[in-house]
């Protein structure tokens, strides 16, 4: 309940940083351009608000329904569909009466700041943590593989070289990319030979809804530094420091080795040979359906079995580094959104809501992932603000530029249909993927009960 509660607090105020940001950017062009703002408010306030202060022509507040947020421009058709003001003559504050161009820079205001914000933090992160990664060629044990891996091609110990023979430097970014580029093979080293790894367009559909495919390998070390309650060791008599070293008087050169060998033994009696306080002992136990132990391993070793690469970052370098980190996420995000509207990857029936959102935040709190993941949360919000979809920000720029090509400017008649339209195709996305985010969740529950 405690990692819960952790997570929810961190996407809870990334999102409120982030919706400010957002809106802060629409507030100061409007006032820019001497525009009336009416309101700004953190979160959606139908019938009333948390809290509200009004400073001259704008009220502040916060609102009770946590969906994002808004600025109430005067003279403009937006989320608040305030017709009876519309009804009247423009006034020389409102939206609606100043020249074309203005209006189009109030509108991509808040995407601008979005981006910016991204950028910022990216910079603020290189300085302040540095970049550390595992080389692909620093895997040198190979990888490890789930079932998905296996049915794919790729086998426990193979060592990846590339990518459709490109070699990516970051072990890490080996899925991304394959996902991303829609890569058709992986080249790995098996027994000494370059084997082909071919991937078709099912697998890569697989591929996107899957959490883990592969990892690297690593010696067999099952140093036991946390145990589940409902663990199945915790009966056994297994604690806290104690170094299992086998099973069944059974050795094992790799971790890979030994998970398999524990779900060959679902259901069955084992023992386990456990190393504690320098003596040998055996504990029975019987392993359980989910063929795991419940119990979570000491990684302390990692860094020093692999050579991981660390880069610093001065005040000046960050700057170029964290530009170029943000505008390489402007492009992976680009790809996958691209990726929803390919039916053959079927990327759309992965969409997540706020749940698969906060799943991304780690349990403990840690201020490096909270800060990466809000620029990549403002990234995706302001990618998403862009597209041509009326009720966000694309939509208004794309009547907007209509105008500055056609010289026509769209009636308000159909700017409040339109509006309308983009509302419930927002409403429909939203609950669509927080229904996926609750149908995923039952299907978990109900397969980790059988």
């Amino acid at each position: 309940m405690e990692i819960i509660l952790i997570k929810a607090a961190q996407l809870i105020l990334s999102l409120s940083l982030l919706v400010i940001i957002h809106e802060f950017g629409h507030f100061i062009l409007a006032r820019i351009f001497k525009t009336r703002v009416e309101k700004f408010y953190l979160f959606f306030d139908p019938w009333f608000s948390l809290f509200k202060v009004k400073k001259g022509d704008t009220e502040y507040g916060i609102g009770w329904l946590p969906f994002g947020g808004y600025v109430k421009i005067s003279g403009m058709i937006d989320e608040s569909m305030d017709k009876e003001a519309m009804k009247l003559p423009p006034q020389p504050y409102e939206f609606r009466a100043k020249k074309t161009w203005q209006r189009l820079l109030i509108m991509v205001g808040g995407v601008a700041m979005n981006f910016i914000l991204a950028f910022i933090i990216y910079i603020g992160i290189l300085y302040a943590w540095g970049e550390q990664y595992l080389p692909t060629t620093s895997v040198k044990y190979g990888i490890e593989v789930d079932s998905l891996g296996m049915k794919m091609g790729l086998q426990n110990g193979d060592k990846i070289l590339s990518v459709d023979n490109m070699v990516v430097e970051n072990f890490q970014k080996i899925i991304p990319t394959v996902i991303l580029d829609k890569a058709s093979s992986i080249q790995v080293e098996r027994g000494g030979q370059k084997i082909d790894v071919p991937i078709s367009d099912d697998y890569l559909a697989i591929l996107i809804k899957s959490k883990v495919v592969l990892s690297f390998r690593v010696p067999f070390d099952y140093k036991v530094a946390r145990i589940a309650k409902d663990s199945p060791t915790r009966d056994a008599g297994l604690k806290v420091g104690d170094q299992i070293l086998g099973m069944d008087n059974q050795k094992y050169a790799f971790n890979d080795q030994f998970k398999s060998a524990l779900r060959d033994s679902v259901g069955k009696k084992i023992t386990l040979n456990v190393l504690r306080n320098a003596q040998e002992i055996t504990l029975p136990m019987i392993v359980p359906k989910s063929g795991m132990l419940g119990i979570v391993l000491d990684q302390s070793n990692i860094e020093k079995i692999f050579e991981f690469k660390t880069i610093r970052y001065g005040l000046i370098e960050s700057i170029p580094a964290g530009l170029s980190r943000g505008v390489n996420t402007i492009n992976d995000y680009l790809k996958s959104v691209k990726l929803i509207f390919s039916p053959k990857t079927k990327a759309y029936e992965s969409l997540g809501g706020f749940i698969a959102i906060g799943s991304f935040f780690p349990g403990l709190w840690d201020w490096h992932s909270f800060w990466n993941m809000t620029a990549l949360l403002s990234i995706m919000l302001g990618v998403m603000n862009l597209l041509p979809i009326p009720a966000l920000d694309g939509g208004h720029v794309i009547f907007l530029l209509f105008e500055m090509i056609t010289g026509r400017k769209p009636g308000d008649k159909f700017l409040e249909y339109a509006q309308i339209a983009g509302m419930v195709l927002l409403l429909t996305l939203v609950l669509y993927a927080n229904g996926n985010d609750i149908f995923k969740l039952f299907k978990y529950n109900s397969s980790f009960k059988k």
